[in-house]
């Protein structure tokens, strides 16, 4: 009987090889072939190390070059009309990246992760084909090795509300078009062999779905368990309850229903259903979101509790989610903190443990070798350490953060805003970038070297002061008006201040895809969190006295580093946000006490930290709110503070950005247009707004007239006086020779239109 599951599972590669090989094809440096050989090995590892593990279903599919939403995109033939001229892997690639001729799909967050799916665009003019090829392929491949794998979709449902089309709102119009497709897919899948799962991913159902979506599930999943008897679906969902969906399901001939059980813990109250219905039940216990070991006693003791509803036999042991979301494995490690590093566990380690509390439930601790007890044993004493190590608790942190008293700016943005233009001086129409400039080869390779001890501290910080020469030199030279210092010392945006605060642990290996062959290395929060030292202020001061012209400082905000880190999971996450605010209040004073006039405090991922459900979003706000206006609570009122937003629907949250109280935002809005700008209109939105005039994920570099254009259209919208002229986001993963031509572009064409409106 196969007893334990896998949702899914990194694709990145144990050592980036995927992202490695694909910025090489990028870059013209190896064909396309050597893209396909990497990744069949890749793929072979990865269903070793799960076939090695002892878990059952081993998924196929899940797998891609890019992002498996593409993939689907592919699969369905929902190709956008202006990319017919293209095939194969230029297509592929031009969707996701654009070209010199093709403007990139749009991205935005998978659910409330940080990782970036490609958006579809449909109409009702499409026509939709089955092309199953690399479903069929990838089987076949593992089937080669001996495994035979689940296959992995994602489904209709989800598919059709990730979507978005340019004819109108109602992506499930397209339903009666789309289901026959799918119909047509898994009649491909049933050829492939007698007895297959088919995991159709419906994460849309953890959300709250209106009557005609929740009407649909019915009909999807009648139909689709009817094209193929012997093919055994299994929908599943992650990251909160399902409950709405799961009523409705067990009532269809699926065979199974995959339910996280500790994002969603709510979905408790469908075991009583799903145990009449007498379907399987994959149950998500071991956390595909976190890195922290797992506590097998706790997870036995959940399942033991579903199985008093959910008979034994029907229960499936499952990772919460997609291992995706975490890093690949922690056998690279090599200079953590021991201590810290027995309290952790990636991705690879995760199939470890799936194994182990899959013996446990089932067969108790009779079932377990000799080297099972023993890591059995070391499970509870780091479980046991991590608890009362002397690493995680900071009574003066606690205190300070406990007897707060001032929690806000002191005067309001009516007021700031005349002081601060006049003190300022820039122009309507100001221009800027958001922060940071192509990490050149050269500066990651200091960076690495320092950290090695390779260099002196002296030498790298000459590469670094030479890099941010160069930087200012040019932002003066093409007549930016307020600068940025490029950010060369910074690995990465939330990284760079884990470093710095106590209460953080980073690693070497630890990435995870965020999107495409883009990889982040998130810091990880184990303890109390305070700043021992300045941590940017030597950097922009250095840069300011490089210019007379106006230098940003460049910060994290809390809520983001928080959102952007893995969380430790014996404290509420508001509550940790707060310790980083006030560390981060600090830095502000710092910065504007050394000169520094404007201050950015970037909350990239506010918007992604959002609970999925309505009911749960007014608690998340409050305390977001709350810790943003607390880490800038030091500013003085002639202390400009900007803020920055990535991939982000805004028409929900408007006046909660407007509480945030941020006295310019800049946001990105270049792939999606005018229309997520028009909400500030709408509700008379006062501070400043710096709307991103150019996409800077993709390559291809905008003509002046096209920047013009964009701006004339912001114009159509707010007041020149109310507007910045940015980029989208920052430029570090661009090359130079993308960048240069594109901000010179920006730059000209706000002459002309300043010129015109004079």
């Amino acid at each position: 009987m196969s007893k334990n599951y896998i949702v899914g599972f990194p694709r990145i590669g144990e050592q980036r090889e995927l992202k490695k090989v694909l910025e090489s094809f990028w870059a013209k440096k190896v064909p396309f072939g050597e893209v396909k050989k990497v990744a069949s090995k890749l793929k072979k590892r990865h269903w070793s190390y799960q076939k090695d593990a002892g878990i059952d279903y081993i998924s196929s599919n899940d797998f891609s070059l890019y992002d498996n939403m593409l993939d689907t995109i592919i699969l369905l033939g929902a190709i956008p009309k202006r990319f017919e001229d293209l095939k194969d892997e230029e297509l592929y690639f031009a969707m996701a990246r654009g070209d010199k001729t093709h403007t990139a799909m749009e991205m935005t967050k998978w659910f409330n992760t940080n990782y970036h799916y490609i958006v579809p665009e449909l109409s009702l003019q499409d026509s939709f084909k089955a092309n199953a090829k690399k479903i069929i392929n990838e089987y076949l491949e593992a089937k080669e090795l001996g495994i035979r794998t689940k296959i992995n979709l994602i489904g209709p449902l989800t598919f059709l509300g990730l979507s978005k089309r340019d004819d109108r709102d109602d992506t499930y119009e397209l339903f009666g078009k789309i289901l026959p497709v799918y119909e047509e897919i898994i009649k491909e899948i049933g050829k492939l062999d007698d007895d297959i799962t088919l995991q159709i991913d419906e994460p849309i159902f953890v959300k709250d779905l209106d009557t005609k979506v929740l009407s649909l599930i019915k009909t999807t999943y009648d139909r689709l368990s009817n094209v193929a008897p012997h093919v055994k679906i299994v929908v599943s969902t992650y990251f909160e309850h399902s409950n709405e969906a799961t009523k409705i399901l067990v009532n269809t001939p699926v065979w199974g229903l995959g339910l996280d059980f500790l994002y969603g813990k709510e979905n408790m109250e469908s075991l009583e259903v799903i145990a009449k219905s007498g379907k399987k039940l994959i149950a998500g216990v071991v956390d595909g979101r976190n890195i922290w070991k797992n506590n097998f006693t706790q997870t036995v003791k959940l399942l033991d509790e579903i199985a008093k509803t959910v008979s034994k036999e029907n229960i499936i042991i499952s990772s919460s989610c997609s291992l995706l979301h975490t890093p690949f494995t922690i056998k690279y490690e090599k200079n953590m903190d021991d201590e810290i590093k027995s309290w952790l566990s990636y991705g690879v380690e995760k199939l470890g443990e799936i194994s182990l509390v899959t013996k446990l439930f089932f067969d108790g601790t009779k079932s377990l070798n000799k080297e099972e007890l023993t890591l059995l044993e070391e499970n509870k004493k780091a479980n046991q350490n991590r608890k009362t190590s002397e690493k995680i608790h900071n009574q003066k942190v606690q205190n300070r953060v406990k007897n707060l008293t001032k929690l806000q700016r002191d005067t309001v943005f009516e007021q700031r805003i005349k002081i601060q233009r006049k003190l300022l001086g820039y122009k309507d129409l100001a221009t800027t970038t958001i922060g940071s400039f192509p990490q050149t080869p050269q500066i990651r390779k200091a960076r690495r070297e320092y950290k090695n001890q390779i260099i002196s501290k002296e030498a790298y910080e000459d590469v670094m002061k030479n890099y941010i020469d160069e930087c200012v030199a040019f932002q003066d030279e093409i007549g930016l008006e307020v600068l940025v210092h490029g950010e060369p010392e910074r690995n990465d945006m939330v990284e760079y201040f884990g470093e710095q605060l106590s209460g953080y642990g980073f690693s070497q290996n630890g990435w995870v895809q965020s999107y495409g062959s883009r990889c982040v290395k998130p810091p990880f929060i184990y303890g109390d969190i305070s700043r021992p030292k300045p941590m940017t202020v030597e950097w922009i001061t250095y840069a300011q006295s490089k210019t007379d012209k106006i230098m940003k400082g460049m910060l994290t905000g809390p809520v983001t580093i928080l959102n952007w880190s893995f969380v430790r999971d014996d404290k509420p996450r508001d509550e940790v946000a707060k310790e980083i605010a006030v560390a981060l209040s600090d830095e502000v004073n710092d910065l504007q006490n050394a000169g520094i006039k404007i201050i950015q405090v970037d909350e990239a991922a506010f918007k992604e930290g959002y609970p999925l459900r309505e009911s749960k979003i007014p608690t998340y706000e409050k305390w977001a709110v709350e810790n943003f206006k607390l880490c800038v609570s030091s500013a003085k009122k002639e202390t400009q503070i900007h803020t920055h937003m990535c991939y982000s629907e805004f028409n929900d949250i408007i006046k909660t950005i407007e509480a945030m109280d941020a006295d310019v935002i800049t946001i990105e809005t270049a792939r999606s247009g005018n229309e997520l700008l028009k909400i500030f209109k709408e509700v008379g939105y006062k501070q400043e707004v710096g709307p991103g005039v150019y996409d800077i994920h993709s390559p291809r570099v905008p003509s002046v007239q096209e920047i013009a254009k964009q701006i004339e259209l912001l114009l159509e919208v707010l007041p020149k006086e109310q507007l910045w002229i940015n980029p989208d986001c920052g430029l570090k993963t661009r090359k130079w020779e993308e960048v240069k031509p594109s901000l010179k572009n920006m730059v000209e064409a706000v002459k002309i239109v300043r010129e015109k409106l004079n």
